[in-house]
């Protein structure tokens, strides 16, 4: 292959000029960073796409990372996006091409891209690969391969806040009488689990007895299949419809459905959606990803170490809501206040155990006293046997699961009571 052969020809170079020189083959140059060459006005930069602009979520890192490289004073132009990407072999030949053609550090924007940018990282030791979702860094022994992540979570409760408000007024109305929410979810996993989790948290801080449907659709990005699970949801008597999925297809169906006459809501992801739901749109959950860039890639240029896992929210400005829609109870924007004023304090803890309740544990991964409260939870699955070891550590601390403090990835996998998986097969 190339990049073997160019990895002999390079070794051979070194040997050649240390000899020539007399250096010491015990030293080692650092392999990134300022201490290497690398400027900002040098590096370059490549981004790994699972779709295109037409997805709310790959726009939010495209634009998260452009934002990142001005502020920076990366020129746009050093950046190299790769579209369109699968999460297969394909994420692999990607990020070997973009290492060929001489970028220094790689991002990719996709949970199931990981495995392939973990196999990237360990042909090219001199490239920096960076996962922005993931959990195979920390246990990969690779000095080059980090995962970074935001606090989703946080927005996800503060935009189920803003959907409790509209479903507290509209139940003081006497037009909903059954509090049951819908939510829209790509795949099982503890990233939508966490979000759908804190999300309903949100609602119950305003309407305790509300619950919640997921409907699962099996792609990140399905226009259709989302729109679909929005319609079911809502045949099902779901009055508010929330998402973890990619695209406008469920604000769209629940636009259309107002439009119809019904008293329906929708709460998206990723970007604002009063375009796509002019009246029904309340807010969208909102990750802030220049952040997270713009911090990598300052630690990356000033060779300092990158850590494996990096993960940060509302107190540095990585997480938030997009503008709340006409439609909104009075009163939202004060409850918005204070839910985010009460993260940042540390006096709203978004899984406070006290606020939920959970089944006994079946494979002894978690416990719960004699009243559902989760008193002891392993964080997450270290060996892929699908349950939670002991050695990931206790996430449970002074009476709150610890979210994305472990790793950067969301690891809250808890099936909390109030909410029903319709089709988690």
């Amino acid at each position: 292959m190339k990049k073997k052969f160019l990895a002999m020809l390079l070794a051979l170079t070194m040997a050649l000029s240390l000899a020539a020189c007399g250096g010491d083959s015990g030293t080692e140059e650092p392999s990134g960073g300022e201490d290497a060459g690398i400027s900002a006005e040098t590096v370059k930069i490549g981004l790994i796409c699972v779709h295109d602009q037409n997805s709310g979520y790959d726009v939010a890192h495209i634009d998260g990372l452009t934002a990142a490289c001005e502020e920076l004073g990366i020129d746009p132009s050093q950046i190299v996006f790769k579209y369109n990407v699968a999460e297969d072999q394909n994420c692999y030949d990607a990020a070997v091409d973009l290492a060929e053609q001489g970028c220094n550090i790689i991002f990719s924007d996709s949970y199931g891209h990981q495995s392939f940018m973990q196999d990237a990282a360990t042909d090219y030791p001199d490239v920096t690969f960076v996962s922005c979702t993931g959990d195979l860094a920390a246990g990969s022994g690779l000095d080059n391969y980090k995962n970074i992540f935001p606090h989703t979570y946080e927005s996800r409760y503060v935009s189920g806040v803003v959907a409790g408000m509209k479903l507290k007024e509209l139940m003081d109305a006497g037009t909903v009488t059954d509090p049951k929410i819908g939510y829209v979810g790509a795949y099982p996993y503890a990233e939508v689990v966490c979000g759908y989790t804190a999300f309903l948290l949100g609602i119950q801080s305003i309407v305790p007895e509300a619950y919640m449907e997921v409907q699962y659709t099996s792609s990140w990005y399905d226009l259709t299949a989302e729109g679909e699970a929005a319609n079911q949801l809502m045949a099902d008597g779901c009055v508010i419809i929330g998402q973890h999925a990619d695209s406008t297809g469920a604000p769209s169906a629940v636009q259309a459905k107002k439009d119809a006459g019904e008293v329906v809501y929708s709460v998206g992801y990723n970007i604002d959606m009063l375009e796509a739901a002019p009246t029904a749109a309340l807010t969208s959950s909102q990750n802030n990803w220049s952040v997270l860039y713009r911090d990598t890639l300052e630690k990356f240029l000033a060779g300092e170490e990158i850590p494996a896992d990096y993960s940060v929210g509302i107190t540095e400005d990585a997480v938030m809501i997009s503008t709340l829609g006409p439609e909104c109870a009075e009163g939202t924007q004060e409850a918005v206040d204070a839910a985010w004023a009460g993260i940042k304090d540390g006096s709203l803890q978004v899984f406070d155990t006290s606020k939920f309740t959970c089944q006994p544990s079946t494979d002894g991964t978690y416990q719960v006293d004699a009243d559902g409260h989760v008193t002891s939870c392993y964080a997450f699955d270290l060996d892929g046997d699908f349950v939670n070891d002991e050695a990931s550590g206790e996430a449970i601390v002074d009476g709150a699961f610890q979210e994305s403090v472990l790793r950067s990835a969301p690891y809250f996998a808890l099936r909390i009571d109030g909410i029903t998986e319709l089709n988690n097969n």
